[in-house]
């Protein structure tokens, strides 16, 4: 019998309780066909939480549900909500009375001896005991749903700060980007007169910035924040509300008040004298109207806080969304930043080609320049180009010195002319470049 492992399920729909003996190794999905078949809700439905607020983990066994050892294992309780319903307003079944409970509930003011109404108040004070602990078991399910929520709500805001450091990034990113665009436009047009120009080349620059603009979109997450920080403050009032609390101090002072008054029984000598239940039956309809009352105020809470949970699971694919479209903006925004530099290095690489030719051209042209200059030179008997200076003449040659002087000039005046062209052509690459 120790060894036997037995879950009790308390089902927050019904407030009722339902327990299944555990077979050896039995799967979580085998035990929820069972609680479909006692419960009438399926599979796909159940969520099954802890105390703590952590649902049942699907790969793991069934036995899950029980805690080990034997202190507490009958009144460890595993909690069971209908995913599809967000609002629980009963009507709920309550603790059905004995048969001499109801008895004397139905006219207290039969005499009874004290033997026997020792034994119909006992059973009362267990009804009323009874009816404290279903509201305790049921404030426990509503902590579990709370702290359930509070898990999701842990989720959401994680995927929120996820989101805002994405947009936030892909907001500087665009700032740069437009910048960047703006100025690479404006050099560009400063450049086409005496550069280089691409009409296809413009095109797609003027196309990459007008879709920069539309990447912006992605970056406006403003609804989706509005609707988290309007859930979040609603998830803190309900944890600030009184009905978070347990409010059973009433029913607890009306178990106690059973307790004495049977006591007091108890104490009378078992003599033929006979009583009333009048003072036990007003304890009776007190707790069943406090129950009433709390558990009202119980469900209400907890249909709030189902409702927040579900706003929560509602916002989750939205903000996946979000991100997703956030960070197709941000590949974008870096795929067009990437292709504009290559472009730019490519209109680089042309202007050094174009540069480089130029200088080529205008060191051709210092070289034909410089070989008809020698062919005017005077030549030596050896066939060697002779020195300017050394063909001036002598004393002893004077009738010849006035047609050397003149051959000199002309030479000095063509190399000079030559000489000035070619500088000019070089001054006129190096602007170009």
């Amino acid at each position: 019998v120790l060894f036997l492992q037995i879950v009790h399920i308390l089902n927050m729909t019904s407030a009722k309780i339902v327990s299944f003996l555990l077979h050896p190794e039995e799967s979580l999905h085998s035990l929820q066909i069972r609680i479909e078949f006692e419960t009438g809700i399926s599979t796909g439905n159940q969520e099954l939480l802890l105390e703590t607020g952590i649902c049942l983990d699907p790969r793991k066994p069934a036995s899950q549900c029980v805690i080990d050892g034997v202190r507490g294992w009958d009144s460890y309780m595993v909690y069971l909500f209908d995913k599809s319903k967000t609002v629980y307003d009963g009507p709920f079944a309550s603790r059905s009375l004995s048969d001499c409970v109801n008895y004397i509930v139905q006219d207290s003011k039969i005499q009874l001896p004290i033997p026997q109404l020792r034994k119909v108040w006992a059973e009362a004070v267990h009804y009323v005991i009874g009816l404290k602990e279903d509201y305790s078991r049921l404030f426990q399910g509503q902590r579990a749903a709370m702290l359930s929520l509070l898990r999701y709500n842990a989720n959401l805001i994680k995927m929120k700060n996820n989101m805002v450091s994405a947009s936030q990034q892909l907001k500087a990113k665009l700032e740069f980007f437009h910048q960047s665009i703006r100025l690479d436009l404006e050099r560009y047009s400063d450049q086409m007169a005496y550069g280089i120009s691409s009409e296809k080349m413009l095109k797609a620059w003027k196309e990459m910035e007008e879709k920069a603009s539309q990447c912006a979109q992605a970056e406006d997450i403003g609804y989706l924040d509005e609707q988290i920080m309007a859930l979040h403050t609603e998830i803190v009032e309900l944890q600030k509300s009184p009905y978070a609390r347990r409010q059973g101090e009433v029913m607890e002072s009306l178990e106690q008040r059973a307790i004495d008054l049977y006591k007091q029984l108890k104490t009378r000598p078992p003599d033929h004298a006979y009583s009333d239940s009048t003072d036990m039956v007003k304890i009776i309809v007190q707790t069943v109207q406090s129950q009433d009352r709390v558990l009202k105020e119980l469900f209400g809470h907890l249909s709030k806080l189902l409702g927040c949970k579900q706003k929560i699971i509602d916002l989750l694919p939205k903000i996946e969304v979000a991100l997703n479209n956030i960070k197709e903006a941000d590949n974008s925004v870096m795929q067009m930043q990437g292709k504009r530099q290559r472009e730019i290095w490519h209109l680089l690489k042309i202007a050094c080609t174009q540069s480089s030719s130029r200088s080529l051209v205008s060191s051709s042209l210092e070289g034909t320049a410089s070989t008809p200059a020698a062919t005017w030179l005077p030549q030596s008997s050896s066939g060697n180009v002779a020195h300017p200076l050394s063909s001036m003449a002598t004393p002893e040659d004077g009738e010849n010195f006035v047609h050397v002087i003149e051959e000199n000039l002309n030479y000095l005046e063509l190399f000079s002319s030559i000489l000035q062209e070619a500088r000019q052509e070089q001054n006129n690459s190096m602007m170009v470049s």
